[in-house]
């Protein structure tokens, strides 16, 4: 089997062959040609840590695997790590047996900016000029470098429940040469695109904090009990999401479905605007939402594509397994 370490990864996944993977696994889930595995998740009841596994099938790209790991909150302070860690694990889909492992950190970094990239590309209106976050952790900066390629974004404004960590971002927009400027969340409203990346038990941004004809990415809620936005803005907007059934049951659309607000059958996979199966954006005027919960598919796409580089460039550890 390979071996991509995480010491690796940097050097070989850009952010464009991270966007072109994701683009094509939700295209390929939207078609029926990839699926995702339930997804495992629990408290350890050890060092406060979510452990879990996230895995799929890609009959299209023929990738098989899922990625382990979790969220460890007390690694950055007591031991200088990052506090997500992750690994993914790929197998031969006609044999079984195990084909590579490949470091998970950043690839996993990677891939949720290109999520809410993707949905950026094929649901924003051409014509967006600012852009606001919510959000200011390490993951933020990753958001915000990779939605800056998708328009001609002349400003980008923030805010942050801890204020101070804002400039995380402000030094992504000015390494991109964009000006920046710290608001309260009514000044949301200047936002043609917002992207909310906080891992919140309770909404920050309300319907009155977006304008007509805003793509807003949520891309923090992944647990059951998270939330990022107000029901009501769900109700007001066309949502889409990467997986319609972790969308409702752990994804920001779990309360507005649960409080009657949405149906499951409102929600719809921005695969199928990828494929042209669904309109997406029909007015200037219409909000669009999207629920990025994150799929395992999305880890084993990246993955695979790291795995081919590596092996390109030599740099693939081969082990006897």
């Amino acid at each position: 089997m390979l071996i991509v370490p995480e010491r690796e990864i940097a050097d070989l996944m850009t952010r464009q062959a991270a966007f072109d993977a994701v683009e094509q696994v939700f295209a390929a889930m939207a078609s029926g040609d990839a699926y995702n595995f339930p997804v495992v998740r629990e408290a350890i009841g050890h060092e406060d840590a979510l452990y879990g596994f996230k895995g799929g099938f890609d009959r299209a790209g023929l990738t098989l695997g899922l990625k382990a790991g979790g969220y460890w909150p007390n690694n950055l302070e007591k031991r200088g790590l990052i506090n997500h860690q992750s690994t993914v694990f790929l197998f031969d889909p006609d044999t079984g047996k195990p084909s590579a492992m490949v470091g998970g950190n950043l690839l996993t970094a990677l891939r949720t900016a290109a999520a809410s990239s993707v949905s950026i590309k094929h649901l924003a209106r051409t014509g967006a000029r600012v852009i606001g976050m919510i959000g200011a952790g390490h993951q933020a900066a990753f958001q915000l470098r990779a939605a800056l390629e998708q328009r001609d974004f002349d400003k980008v404004i923030g805010w942050n429940y801890h204020p101070e960590m804002l400039p995380n971002i402000e030094k992504v927009a000015n390494e991109a040469g964009v000006p920046f400027q710290a608001v309260n969340l009514d000044e949301m409203t200047e936002a043609d695109v917002i992207i909310s990346i906080t891992s919140a038990f309770a909404p920050s941004l309300m319907a009155n904090h977006v304008s007509p004809g805003t793509h807003i990415a949520c891309m923090g809620t992944d647990t059951k009990g998270k939330q990022e936005v107000e029901t009501a803005l769900l109700a007001k907007a066309s949502v889409f999401t990467d997986e319609v059934a972790q969308s409702v049951s752990i994804g920001e659309a779990q309360h507005a479905v649960a409080e009657g607000l949405i149906q499951e059958s409102d929600v719809a996979q921005l695969g199928a605007v990828i494929n042209g199966t669904n309109p997406g954006r029909i007015s200037d005027n219409q909000i669009t939402l999207f629920d990025g919960t994150g799929v395992g598919l999305q880890d084993l796409a990246v993955a695979a594509s790291v795995v081919d580089l590596a092996v390109r460039k030599g740099i693939a550890i081969e082990v006897d397994f």
